[in-house]
């Protein structure tokens, strides 16, 4: 544990300000000579392009087509089947001791508490209960004679979240932080985000870079998008308002993932309508969400403590002649200045394995919890219940039937789809369109956007992000209804 807590990652955790880059105008300040200017022009769009080809080309292999980064991670996965349950197990076990361990002792802990220093009791009773259901959940899986109590490891429960969720974050976290310094630190950011600035600034109030954040979800998988929002915001890219905004706005599941509920709901004949319309209906909700409180009350605030200025604020919302050539002078400036690409990897790995105990231990506790409650209490059918007389209104037919699905997004995303799919036969085709367009857009659940959202220590309270989702569901409700009656 003593080198995931190295200097890169005390560095990241308490000083990301000393090394925070130019933005914007700053950088066009800097002086470079006409051949570094080059030499940074094809150092940025060699870097980028390897960026582009691992998180955004599609390739088809064998009839099935993915990005490169998809079949990386999944060839880890298959790679590491013999190993990767108990490696991961025992990756929480000792993170629930340990921080157990530095809240007992912490004039013992030496540098282990500037890890845990910033836990609280309730980070450390998560941290556990993902220890005992991840060992629990290994020793039925693994060791004959052994079985877990089936509220604990069935398929509905940890038989989802642990296999499905657990393991491939676990692998996608790591596995992202080599790549990731490419798409950040050699220029892609700053052209992007000087030509989307003009349309990202009105529209959602947040830098145009923030669409490399939406990309990356779409293409590769919302806890990639989280960990760049992330990244970002330490290195004094975003403000805490923004950062907020764009983790809890733009980081939607993947498009594989998408694939899968929309086929599960019995849409696959209607998947590009279907996925589409989502899309758009997500930005949609997005442009009102950044206007209402809390997301509009978060501080425009820099990691580094540094207020955000007005002219900052404003950002550059004009589309002008310039903006394509002021936006490769800014990647090619960017990319010469940069650190070498082994240090920035170095020092994004080390930030990646530094949550990375927390991200497997709370997505363990908490979607394993969240399962739990979705699947053996009234809950969810209680909190639907209200919802029965809007959609009435609205005219979705089946309200009774899918209203219970309405809440349980909040737990797992793929869980209201799940909950209809037995009745697929008895739900008229607009009420299953509502349920899976509903479950796409929603965004923020506890099975792995929230847990990530909170493992990176993103400035953002538990509280707020479950308003965040009942405000995205109430905005969305009207907005879905009115799709599936142009559709359906």
């Amino acid at each position: 544990m003593k080198n995931i807590a190295d200097e890169d990652l005390d560095h990241m955790e308490k000083n990301p300000g000393d090394t925070a880059p130019l933005e914007g105008k700053e950088l066009d300040k800097q002086k470079i000579s006409r051949g570094q200017l080059r030499k940074g022009l094809i150092k940025s769009f060699l870097l980028t392009s390897i960026a582009v080809i691992v998180f955004f080309v599609p390739v088809v292999v064998d009839g099935e087509t993915d990005v490169v980064f998809g079949y990386l991670y999944n060839f880890l996965l298959n790679l590491s089947v013999p190993f990767s349950l108990w490696l991961f197990t025992v990756m929480v076990l000792a993170n629930a001791v340990m921080s157990i361990y530095v809240k007992l002792f912490p004039e013992r802990s030496g540098r282990l508490l500037n890890y845990y220093g910033g836990d609280t009791g309730v980070h450390i009773f998560f941290y556990v209960l993902g220890a005992v259901f991840m060992s629990v959940y290994a020793l039925h899986d693994s060791l004959a004679g052994f079985t877990g109590p089936e509220w604990m490891v069935g398929p509905d429960t940890g038989g989802t979240i642990i296999p499905s969720i657990v393991l491939t974050v676990g692998w996608i976290i790591p596995l992202a932080a080599v790549f990731m310094p490419l798409l950040l630190n050699y220029g892609a950011l700053d052209f992007i985000g000087s030509i989307l600035e003009p349309v990202m600034r009105p529209l959602f109030k947040v830098p145009g870079k923030s669409t490399i954040d939406a990309i990356s979800s779409f293409v590769s998988a919302s806890s990639v998008a989280i960990l760049i929002t992330s990244s970002l915001y330490r290195m004094n890219v975003y403000t805490k308002r923004e950062a907020v905004a764009i983790a809890t706005s733009f980081s939607a599941v993947s498009v594989g993932f998408a694939v899968l509920v929309i086929n599960t709901a019995g849409l696959s004949q209607d998947f590009l309508q279907v996925y589409f319309s989502g899309m758009l209906i997500a930005f949609i909700i997005s442009f009102f969400m950044i206007r209402i409180p809390p997301l509009s009350k978060q501080p425009d605030v820099y990691f580094d403590g540094r207020e955000q200025t007005e002219e900052e604020r404003q950002g550059e919302t004009k589309f002008e002649l310039g903006i394509v050539p002021r936006g490769f002078q800014r990647a090619a400036k960017r990319a010469e200045t940069a650190r070498p690409l082994g240090s920035e990897v170095k020092a994004s790995v080390a930030g990646a394995l530094g949550v990375l105990p927390r991200v497997v231990a709370m997505l363990a506790s908490i979607g394993i919890t969240g399962l739990i409650v979705a699947e053996y209490t009234p809950l969810f059918n209680w909190l639907g219940m209200p919802f029965i007389p809007l959609l009435n209104i609205l005219g979705v037919p089946n309200a009774a039937m899918i209203a219970p699905s309405i809440p349980v997004g909040i737990a797992e995303m793929f869980l209201p789809v799940l909950l209809i799919a037995g009745d697929l036969a008895a739900l008229e085709a607009g009420a299953v369109y509502f349920v899976t367009t509903l479950s796409l857009v929603q965004i923020v659940f506890f099975s792995e956007s929230i847990v990530v959202i909170k493992a990176t220590r993103m400035p953002v309270k538990l509280w707020e992000l479950v308003v965040c989702f009942f405000q995205r569901t109430l905005i969305a409700i009207p907005i879905i209804a009115l799709f599936m009656h142009m559709m359906y």
